[in-house]
C-alpha cells in the first residue's frame, strides 16, 4: 500500500476506540439495547422475532414526525429502525449493515429530523451516496417526512443537471439545513467555499461500501469530512459491507453502535421467492416474453449487464407490446431521473435497467425482479433482487443462467446466502404467494 493510501485510511486525529454493540440474537428481546457501560466486541447481529413489538410512537419523536410517519402509511419499525432509531436519535454514532428493503433510509431520515433544530442559513446535516439517483430519492424522502416542519429545507447537489457554478449560487441564495448529494459535487462546493459545513451537526454516508471502496470518492469524502466539526454524529450505512471496508469505516466514528443484521450465512431477503431458469442466450426474450406473460406483477424490474442491452431490450419489450422504460447510465442525467420518476410514478410497470439501479433504489411497487443477464458476483445480486420484495413484503425474483459463468454464480450466491435457489416450475406459480393482497 503506497503512503497515499496509507494517510487516507486515517480519517481523524483520534485512535480508534472500542465499540458500543448490540445483540439481537433469537433468544434476545427485539426491544433490547445496550447497558450502559458496555464496551463489548461482539457482533450485533439480528433476527426477525418481535418486529412489530414496537410503534413509532414508542420512540418519543416529534408529533410532525409522527404524522407524516402515519400519512405514509408506517406503523411498525423494522427491527433495523427499532435498534438503531433509540441511539441514533440520542446522537450515538452507527454503523449499519442490513439488507435491502428493511429502511435503512427511514433510520437517518427520521433521526435527523428529530434532532434538527433549524438555524436560518446553517447546514446541520450532511447526507453522502454514490449515486445522483439515490441522492434525489434520499431527497425526496426527507421532504415527505419533514412536511409537517415547515422551517426545515433540504437541498440536493450531484453532477450532470447543473454546473458547480449554478448550485453555489443557490446556496448562496438559500441555504439548506439539510445537504444530500454525490462526493465530487459536494467537494467541489467545498472547495469554492460555496457549502460551509462550520455548523454541521450529524455526517451520513449511504451505501458506505460503495463510496469508500472508490480512492477518489474516499479522498472526497475525507476532504469533506475534515471540513465537518470534530464533535458530531456520524452514521453509514450499507446492505453489504465486506470486513475490508468496516475498519475503513470505523476510522470515522467514536464507540459506534454497530448493527449487521442476517449477517455473513444468513444475509437474505425474507419474504422473496427466488428461482432461476436455463435458457441460452437465443431463448431469452422468448423466455423474457413467456415470465411477462404468466406472472402476475405490479411493477417489475429487469437487470441487464449493459446500457446497449438495456436499449434494445426495452426497444424489443415496446415492439411486442409491453410498454416499457429504461434507464442506464449512459444516459443524460436529466433523462435517468425523469424516467425514475416515471416508473416510482407507476405511469410505466416495467423498467429495463442496469445496475444504476440495482442500489438503494426503493420503489415501493415493485414485486417482481428478472436477471436477463446474470450479475457478476453474489453481493451484486442481493442488490438487484432486493427492489423486489421490499421492508418484509412478498416478491419473486428469477434468474436467466445461460452460460457456465452464470452457473458459477448461482452456486456463488446459494454458497454465500445459504439459500437454495429453485429452478422456476414449469406450472408457473400461484399469485396468491407473492401478491401481496
Amino acid at each position: 500500500m503506497s503512503k497515499r493510501e496509507e494517510e487516507l485510511l486515517d480519517y481523524s486525529d483520534t485512535e480508534e476506540t472500542p465499540v458500543t454493540t448490540v445483540k439481537a440474537d433469537a433468544q434476545d428481546s427485539a426491544e433490547s439495547k445496550p447497558e450502559a457501560g458496555n464496551e463489548g466486541d461482539s457482533t450485533a447481529k439480528g433476527s426477525y422475532v418481535g418486529v412489530h413489538a414496537t410503534t413509532f410512537k414508542d420512540f418519543l419523536l416529534k408529533p410532525e414526525l409522527l404524522r407524516a410517519i402515519v400519512d405514509n402509511g408506517f406503523e411498525h419499525p423494522s427491527e433495523v429502525q427499532q435498534t438503531c432509531i433509540p441511539q441514533s436519535i440520542h446522537g450515538m454514532d452507527v454503523i449499519c449493515q442490513a439488507k435491502s428493503g428493511l429502511g435503512k433510509t427511514a433510520v437517518f431520515v427520521l433521526s435527523t429530523l428529530q434532532q434538527l433544530d433549524p438555524v436560518p442559513g446553517e447546514v446541520s446535516v450532511i447526507v453522502i451516496c454514490h449515486t445522483r439517483e439515490l441522492a434525489y430519492q434520499i431527497k425526496n424522502e426527507y421532504d415527505r417526512f419533514s412536511k409537517y416542519l415547515p422551517d426545515v429545507s433540504t437541498g440536493v447537489f450531484y453532477g450532470g443537471s447543473s454546473s458547480t457554478k449554478d448550485d453555489a449560487k443557490a446556496l448562496k441564495e438559500k441555504t439548506p439545513n439539510i445537504v444530500v448529494g454525490t462526493p465530487g459535487r459536494l467537494v467541489a462546493l467545498v472547495r469554492e467555499k460555496a457549502l460551509r459545513l462550520n455548523h454541521v451537526k450529524t455526517f451520513v454516508v449511504d451505501e458506505c461500501d460503495r463510496v469508500l471502496e472508490s480512492l477518489n470518492m474516499r479522498r472526497d469524502v475525507q476532504d469533506i469530512f475534515r471540513e465537518t466539526p470534530h464533535t458530531k454524529q456520524v452514521m453509514m450505512f450499507s446492505a453489504t459491507l465486506s470486513n475490508d471496508i468496516r475498519p475503513i469505516v470505523k476510522k470515522f466514528m467514536q464507540r459506534p453502535l454497530e448493527l449487521y443484521v442476517d449477517d455473513d450465512a444468513k444475509l437474505t431477503l425474507h419474504g422473496l421467492q427466488q428461482y432461476y431458469v436455463k435458457v441460452t442466450e437465443e431463448e431469452k426474450n422468448r423466455k423474457l416474453n413467456e415470465l411477462l406473460d404468466n406472472l402476475e406483477f405490479n411493477q417489475v424490474i429487469i437487470f441487464v449487464r449493459s446500457s446497449s442491452r438495456a436499449n434494445l431490450l426495452n426497444k424489443l419489450l415496446n415492439d411486442s407490446c409491453f410498454p416499457s422504460i429504461a434507464v442506464n447510465g449512459a444516459m443524460k442525467q436529466e433523462d435517468r431521473i425523469a424516467r425514475y420518476k416515471e416508473f416510482k410514478d407507476f405511469n410505466k410497470r416495467i423498467c429495463v435497467a442496469t445496475d444504476l439501479f440495482g442500489r438503494g433504489i426503493d420503489i415501493e411497487r415493485i414485486n417482481l425482479a428478472i436477471n436477463y443477464d446474470m450479475p457478476k458476483e453474489a453481493d451484486q445480486y442481493l442488490h438487484r433482487v432486493g427492489r423486489a420484495g421490499r421492508f418484509g413484503t412478498k416478491g419473486v425474483a428469477v434468474s436467466m443462467v445461460a452460460t457456465e459463468d452464470d452457473e458459477k454464480v448461482l452456486e456463488d450466491i446459494q454458497g454465500r446466502f445459504s439459500v437454495k435457489i429453485q429452478e422456476f416450475p414449469a406450472e408457473g406459480i400461484d399469485a396468491s404467494t407473492y401478491m401481496n393482497s
